[in-house]
């Protein structure tokens, strides 16, 4: 529980601090949150939350080089809500 509610705090920091970037480039913001969030908690991940967490940023970084700006978003905005909602499911979340 102290984990998930530290990660949503953390989470929810990063995207009101970004609200300009935001609005012009979600797909860029949302990244940076997703490399903070593995930064600051990488520590408190499972080895396959933090897999998965770093195969969406992969991925996300690929589908930004090819200027696939809807996809980029649709993979980093799931990956923030599976955090936000502890997608690991070890305090009661959904397990991935």
């Amino acid at each position: 529980m102290k984990r998930t509610a530290l990660t949503g705090l953390f989470l929810t920091a990063a995207l009101m601090g970004s609200p300009v970037f935001a609005a012009d480039d979600l797909c860029g913001a949302n990244l940076q949150t997703l490399k903070d969030a593995h930064t600051s908690t990488s520590t408190n991940l499972s080895a396959d939350s933090k897999a998965e967490l770093e195969k969406t940023i992969d991925a996300a970084e690929k589908a930004q080089a090819a200027h696939d700006e809807k996809k980029c978003i649709e993979l980093t905005t799931k990956e923030i809500t599976d955090l936000k909602t502890g997608g690991d499911g070890s305090d009661g979340g959904t397990a991935k």
